[in-house]
This record gives C-alpha cells, structure tokens and sequence, in this order.
C-alpha cells in the first residue's frame, strides 16, 4: 500500500495509555451470520456495452496526471500511471472485480490453487496454453523465476520498492509440463494471490541493469490487450497500440494515448476535442453536468449586455471616445462570449461518470510528541469530530453515498471490510473535554507569552517547520489560527499586527475576544482579514480574557492547545481545505486550537509529512484485497535502525503497537481465509483504538467521458479491460436495440 508517490521517515512515541484504547474494542460484526464486507458503496460507472455494438478502430485520448519515470511498478517512482500502463499491458494472473475483491484472470491462468500445505506451502499455476509475449515466446516459469529473484530482497543489486510476499518463496520450478509452474513457500503466505500481478518478462527482470534501467523507459516485450508503442516525453503522453499477438478477445480501440493534462486544464482540452476521457475536479463535472441539461427554447445564450452601463460612457465632448472604449469592451465581451457558447456546445457531448475509488482520505495524527503523543488527546480530536458531517461535505454535492469509512485497511465490498470506529467512539463533546481534562489540559490556564526562538505554539517537533519554497521569510502568509487567544511572533508577526491594532480591546472585551469562521467562509465580524485571505479566526494579543471560562482555549504548563494543521496549497486541493475548515472549528468547539498552515503540493509529502512536520495532516492511503500484506508497512510500530534513528516504513503518525503488528503477523501466515480476515478485523478495531488516524470518506472518482464511448469511465473498485473500451458503432446505443436514426 502506497500513497501517491510518498516516501517514509522518523519517530518515539509514548505507549502509556494504550491500553484502555485496545480495552475498547468491541465484538467483532464477523461473527454473525451477515457478511460485515457488505456491497460496495458506489457500483463502477462505465456505459456497459456489449462488444458487437463497438466499432474496431478508433484512438482513446486519455488524460493522465504524468508521464512516468518509469514503467517498472516494482520501483520507488512509479505512480499511477506507470500502473495504468501495466494493466493495459502485462499479464496479471489475478485482478480485481467490482466488489474489490481477486479473481483469476483466465487469459492468463487455467487455474491456481494451494495444492500441498505440509511440510510447506505449495501454490500450482496453470498457465493458458495461447498465452504468450509479444515476441512470441511463450510464458512460463522462467519468467516466475525471474521475477522472484529480482525482488525477494536478497541481491541488493535490484532497485526494488517493495518485496513482500516474494521474501516468502523458497523456489520456483517447472510443474509436469510447460504450463505448469510450481511456486513453493518458505513460510506460509495467505496472500499468494498478490504475486506476479503484473508479471515482467525475464528480458526485464533476469539482470539487476535490465531491471533497473531497461524497463524505464520503454517496454520491449509485453503479453496484453495492448503494447506500448511510444513514450514521448517532449509532448508528454505514452501510445499503447493493439498487440496483434494477443490471443483474448481483440482490443477494439487501435490506440490509446495517455497524456500529461494538468487537472486544471481538463475541462478546456475537453471542449477543444483535444481529450475523450479525463478524470476532472468537482467544479468542472458541475460545469459538464449543467452544460448536457437540456435546455429550453426560451433560455436566454449567456453573453454581454445589449448596451453598455451608464458608468461605461463619458460626458459632453468626451463621447466619442467613450463610444471607442465601450465599442472594444462589447467586443471583448462578444468574443469572450462566442467561446465559451463554443465550449459549452462542445462539453455538450460529454457526460460524467461516477463511482467512488479504492482509496480513502483520512485525518493523520502525529503522534511523535508533543501533545499528540498522549493517546488522550489524540481520542479527543478523535471524538471531536462529526464524521458523518464532514463526508457529507464532500460527497453529497456529487450525487454520491455519503457513508464514513468505517475500517483503515479495507473498503465497503472488499472481504476484509468491517465498519470497526465502535473502538474509538462516535462524536462526543463530553467524552472529549473529559479525555483533554483527564491529560491535563485546563480552559483559561495561564499562557506564556514569550516563546523560545525557534519554538511554535504546539506541535510533534516542538519546533517550527521548515519553510516551503511558498512561503515568504519575512512571514508566513500561508498560516493562520483557529481558536487561539494569541498567535505569537512566528505567526506570521501577528504580534506587532496585534499591538497595531489595540483598538479592538473594546469590542474584544463585549465577549468578541474569541472569533471563529463564519460558516460562509467571511471574514469575522470586525471584517478584519488575515493572512493570505483568510478568515480572522483569533483575537489580537493584549484583548481581554473572553468573560466566559468556557469558551477559553486548553493550557498545559503554560501553552495553549494548538495544533499545527498541515494543508497542500494546490489548486486541486480546495476540497481538502474545506474539510480542515471543518474540522478545525469542531476542534475549537472543544478548546483545541488549529494552526492552519497551507504548503506547496511538491513540499507537502516530502518536506512535511514524511519528515514529521505536522500534527495534523489530511491524505489519502490506496486500499488492496491483501491488506496483510499492503497496509502492514503504514501500521507497523516504528523501530530502531542502526544508525540510531527510527524506521517508520510507510507509518507517518508514528503511532504503532506491538498487538498490532503480531495481528498482522498472524493474518498473513494463516491459510484459512476466514480466520486471516478475522485477524486484519482485530487489527484494524486495535488501529481504531489507537487514533493515530481517522478515516472519513472514500475518495470520489469523477470521469469526463464522451458518451459515445464505452465500457471506460469510472471504474470503481474493478480492474478496467482495456479489450472492451471502445466507441460505439454509428446509430448504437449502448444498451438496449439500435437507435431509431442513423444520422
């Protein structure tokens, strides 16, 4: 399991109060009769259509977010594209269905089972017999083989991301005859289904050079619907072109081109014929969704006014060039108008397709030190919070089943899925002040004012964060405060602002001393903006107390309750502020303070993230059906490394156990199936417990695509076929008879 394209790094923890979380955890749903993995929440959405009513031929523009480094998924940077590229063309013996969960691929596999479990672990596969890579040869074990040395972890020499399950074999031989291939294990591995998915050729993974730099750039050998063609990194897109050795139904498209669009871009390329299918931001699917309602003969074509205001035009002998200047302004407005009347004639032919991706957003709790470190506080953030609330936010405004994510390692549908917060605890104002009150954080403590240099509010370093590339020297206009009395001078020199500003005591002191945001996103009610355009959110330094004690923020041997609260500054990152927002004034409503500090996208991962400098941070983790094996590295209890620091794998709040870990352990080495998701279930109920992160919402997944185009779109928890997309033979529909016109 790995979040998009993110590396780890550091921590020490205090393990004083986990008991009382793992004490918490209640009767598991699995032991009823009703499978707690229920259905996915939201089916793939993709216009089915059967193959007959596809044309052959045609080119798939697709927007993608890059143009890999590398087209080996086995290497630290491969992204998702690199994956999309893989699927398209590589055998995988198991892919996933719409529920999320491994099936046999049959273009690849007759059949593969456990065939012997003592003394070891022996999976057989049965390999098609027409299965063979485009230089036609044919795959075998060999290939098996060589893709297990490669990343079983034991020749360095290999530039490998990942060798799970592979450090499990022992040895890989030829069965009875050439399609048969006999994989033995050197411990028991519940996760068999996992490996050679994709599978490489031995031309890719038969030397450590040939691994690491000769599947890079470009694909000789491939065994898929399709084959990579070109990778063009001056125009920024990849052509896949249809494998004429491949032996399962023929791919229908000619070629499919994946291009680099930036998300932002999207909608325009759409309208300018440029893209066919594209994954956009909420704002442009409403834009596309509005553009294809129908519209009534009487509905006005949006564009300029028929005459110019009375402020456009100028007195007495000045007309004539008033009369000049409003002329260049209806033009303007006119042309302006004439394109975006072409683009909505052109967004027209598109449609959005919808569905929710395998992935979810959580809220990550940093729980290095600092206050975080106390399990206490991080329950009380926990319970805090109205998730329900704060998917609604994001979801319903899409059409979308707004349902919390319920389980860290697995999604509704998927086998290991069992909805286990019950080991945390829903929303409770109470239980939360009682948690902060317990740890000893007191509304209305003392406060100091002077900080050393160097030193913010609250938070897991105890120190500032380095500064991103965004932000300014002489103050960080990216950060602001939500529910703090005073913001100190590294807050961006709030201090001296707030001196400035005395002026304000009065107001402060009729009980205005503690402003929030107002739910419309304004300014407070002095119409005072801060930072970056921020809402004013705190009272200047030097106002009075608030009159009542309760609505003072926590103190603890002289600080104040604040959280720095960690945000990408992208422009596709809007949805993730609006959530902080959110969340941060159910903190306040508590006593805990937000620091809101908005970073560059490119710094967010490395420089914040993965190096510790946050204590509240929202991102998205990938879901698999083996999460035994692909959520371990983010749950695993941090440990000492040689060089004396600690080694977080994937895990970067820092908060671990070792009951967790052995939950893990025991899941992956137990070949009952039942028995293992019953594991991962305890596992995830003890992660709960934790509160080192709170899942909110599955990621929504919202696909632009030409309605003449099928069996593509958003496809949920599913593996695409790449074989079936296509375009729609002229009159076709895509489901049900011909249309009635041909034209």
């Amino acid at each position: 399991m790995s979040q998009h394209g993110v590396g780890p790094r550091a921590v020490s923890r205090s393990v004083a109060f986990l008991t009382a979380g793992v004490l918490a955890v209640p009767a598991l749903a699995g032991c009823g009769s009703e499978d707690p993995a229920g259905k996915p929440l939201a089916a793939p959405d993709i216009q089915p259509a059967a193959r007959a009513r596809i044309a052959d031929g045609g080119t798939l523009r697709w927007a993608v977010d890059s143009v890999p480094d590398t087209l080996n998924t086995f290497q630290s940077d491969a992204d998702a594209t690199t994956t999309r590229v893989a699927q398209a063309v590589l055998p995988s013996m198991f892919r996933m269905n719409a529920e999320g969960r491994p099936e046999r691929n049959p273009d690849y596999l007759e059949s593969a089972e456990v065939v012997e479990t003592e003394p070891k672990q022996v999976v057989l596969y049965k390999l098609n017999q027409q299965a063979v890579w485009s230089d036609g040869r044919e795959i075998g074990a060999a290939d098996f083989a060589a893709q297990w040395r490669a990343l079983s972890g034991k020749d360095t020499a290999y530039w490998t991301a990942r060798n799970a399950g592979y450090d499990r074999v022992q040895k890989i031989e030829r069965g009875d005859n050439a399609l048969e291939v006999r994989v033995t294990f050197s411990r028991p591995y519940a996760d068999w289904r996992s490996l050679f998915s994709p599978l490489y050729p031995k031309d890719v993974m038969g030397t450590p050079d040939a691994f690491n730099d000769g599947a890079r750039k470009k694909l000789k050998v491939t065994a898929g619907p399709f084959t990579v063609k070109k990778v063009d990194r001056k125009d920024d897109e990849i052509t896949l072109a249809r494998n004429a050795r491949w032996w399962g139904e023929p791919a229908k498209l000619s070629e499919i081109v994946l291009r680099s669009v930036p998300r932002d871009k999207r909608a325009d390329e759409l309208a300018a014929g440029t893209l066919d299918l594209a994954e956009v931001d909420p704002s442009a699917a409403r834009r596309i969704t509005v553009t294809a309602q129908p519209r009534s003969s009487g509905s006005p074509v949006m564009g300029p006014s028929a005459s110019p205001s009375a402020a456009d035009g100028e007195q007495g002998s000045d007309e004539k060039t008033a009369s000049g200047k409003n002329k260049n302004r209806n033009e303007k407005r006119s042309k302006a108008a004439a394109k975006d009347a072409r683009q909505q004639q052109a967004l027209r032919g598109f449609e959005v397709r919808k569905s929710l991706e395998p992935a979810y957003t959580q809220l990550a709790l940093n729980g290095a030190e600092g206050p975080l470190a106390d399990e206490r506080v991080r329950r009380a953030v926990a319970r805090a919070l109205d998730r329900k609330e704060l998917v609604a936010t994001v979801l319903k405004p899409l059409g979308l089943p707004a349902v919390p994510v319920g389980s860290h390692l697995a999604l509704s549908g998927q086998a290991a899925y069992a909805d286990n917060s019950g080991a945390l605890g829903d929303q409770d104002t109470k239980e939360a002040q009682a948690l902060l009150a317990d740890a000893g954080w007191v509304r209305g403590g003392p406060v100091k004012e002077e900080k050393k240099k160097g030193e913010k509010a609250a938070g897991a370093e105890g120190k500032k964060a380095g500064k991103s590339s965004d932000e300014e020297s002489d103050g960080d206009d990216s950060t602001y405060i939500v529910g703090e009395e005073e913001s100190g001078e590294e807050n961006g020199g709030e201090k001296k602002s707030a001196e400035k500003n005395s002026a304000e005591k009065n107001s402060a002191e009729d009980g205005k001393a503690h402003r929030r945001h107002d739910p419309a996103g304004r300014p407070a009610q002095d119409g005072k903006q801060y930072q970056d355009g921020a809402p004013g959110a705190y009272a200047p330094q030097g106002t009075a107390a608030p009159a009542g004690r309760e609505a003072a923020p926590l103190a603890k041997n002289g600080k104040a309750l604040t959280l720095r609260f960690v945000l990408p500054s992208g422009p596709g990152s809007q949805t993730l502020r609006t959530v902080a927002d959110r969340i941060s004034r159910m903190l306040e409503s508590v006593g805990i303070g937000t620091e809101i500090s908005k970073v560059s996208d490119e710094s967010y991962f490395k420089d914040h993230i993965a190096s510790g400098q946050y204590d509240l941070a929202l991102y998205s983790w990938p879901t698999t059906a083996f999460p035994a094996t692909d959520a371990r590295p983010v749950y695993a209890k941090p440990v000492p490394a040689a060089d004396g620091s600690l080694n977080i794998e994937q895990n970067y709040t820092r908060v671990g156990t070792d009951q967790v870990d052995q939950l893990f352990d025991q899941a992956v080495a137990t070949l009952d199936e039942g028995e293992s998701r019953s594991l991962i279930r305890k596992a995830d109920s003890r992660i709960w417990a934790a509160a080192g992160s709170i899942p909110l919402y599955q990621r929504p997944q919202l696909m632009a695509a030409r309605k003449n185009l099928v069996n593509t779109g958003a496809f949920g928890l599913g593996t695409p076929a790449f074989e079936d997309m296509g375009f729609l033979k002229k009159g076709m529909k895509a489901a049900g008879g011909p249309s009635a016109s041909n034209s």
